[in-house]
C-alpha cells in the first residue's frame, strides 16, 4: 500500500490561547509526520455563540479563576513566555486572518507566520488588530506584509473567512484550536498526543456524529 502524507486542517483563531500554548508542539508534529496542513482562521466569538460558550468575560468568575490556574500550568509545561493578561485581548483578528488567507492563497509558507501571530497577542504584548504591526510580522516571517495589507479588504476575502466559521460551526466546532485528521476532531492543544498517536497507529478514524434535539 502507498503510504500518503498526512493531511491535517487546522481551526484557530490569532486571540485563540489554546492555540498558542500548542502551537509549537503542533509544529513539531507537523514536521515529524512531514504532514501538510490547512491553516481555517475562524471567528471565534462566532464559534463560541453557535456551541453555547462564552467569551472569558462573561464566564462565571470560578471558570475565569480556574483558567488563570490552567495557564500557569501549561506556561511551565511547555516552557513558553505567556501573559495572564495581555494587554490586546481581545483584539480583532480578522485584519490578520485575511491576510493570512491572501498569502495561503499565493502558495506561501504560512507556519511561521500562524505562530507569530498567536505569540504576538499571548507572549508579546502586540496589537493584533494594527496594520502596521501585521505587516511588521508577515516581513519578519518571509512574506510581502505590505501587498498581503493592501489585499486584505478584498471582498473574496471577507467572504472565506467568513465561509470558514460557517464550515466550523456546520463541523460542530465549539472552540480552538481543533484539528482534523481523516475527518477525526481533536479539539484542543492538549489532544495533540491523540493526534500523533492516531497518524502513527494509522487506526481507523472515529468521526462525530450529530446528536438530535
Amino acid at each position: 500500500m502507498t503510504e500518503t502524507r498526512p493531511r491535517i486542517e487546522y481551526y484557530f483563531s490569532f486571540i485563540s490561547l489554546w492555540s498558542y500554548i500548542g502551537s509549537r508542539v503542533f509544529q513539531d508534529l507537523v514536521r515529524r509526520h512531514d504532514a501538510e496542513v490547512i491553516f481555517k482562521p475562524i471567528n471565534l466569538l462566532q464559534v463560541f455563540a453557535a456551541g453555547g460558550g462564552k467569551p472569558v468575560k462573561e464566564r462565571p468568575p470560578q471558570r475565569q479563576a480556574y483558567r488563570l490556574v490552567e495557564m500557569q500550568r501549561w506556561r511551565d509545561i511547555r516552557g513558553i513566555p505567556l501573559l495572564l493578561h495581555p494587554k490586546f485581548y481581545p483584539a480583532d483578528p480578522s485584519l490578520g486572518h485575511r491576510m493570512l488567507l491572501a498569502a495561503i492563497a499565493d502558495g506561501a509558507d504560512v507556519s511561521t507566520f500562524v505562530h507569530a501571530g498567536l505569540k504576538a497577542v499571548w507572549a508579546d504584548e502586540l496589537n493584533i488588530a494594527d496594520p502596521d504591526t501585521l505587516v511588521r510580522l508577515a516581513d519578519q516571517n518571509g512574506l510581502n506584509g505590505r501587498a498581503l495589507l493592501e489585499r486584505s479588504d478584498e471582498a473574496a476575502l471577507h467572504e472565506q473567512e467568513q465561509a470558514l466559521t460557517r464550515e466550523a460551526i456546520d463541523r460542530q466546532l465549539f472552540g480552538a484550536p481543533y484539528y482534523f485528521y481523516r475527518d477525526e476532531p481533536f479539539w484542543g492543544q492538549d489532544r495533540l498526543d491523540m493526534l500523533d498517536n492516531t497518524i502513527i497507529s494509522g487506526r481507523p478514524a472515529i468521526v462525530m456524529e450529530p446528536i438530535s434535539q
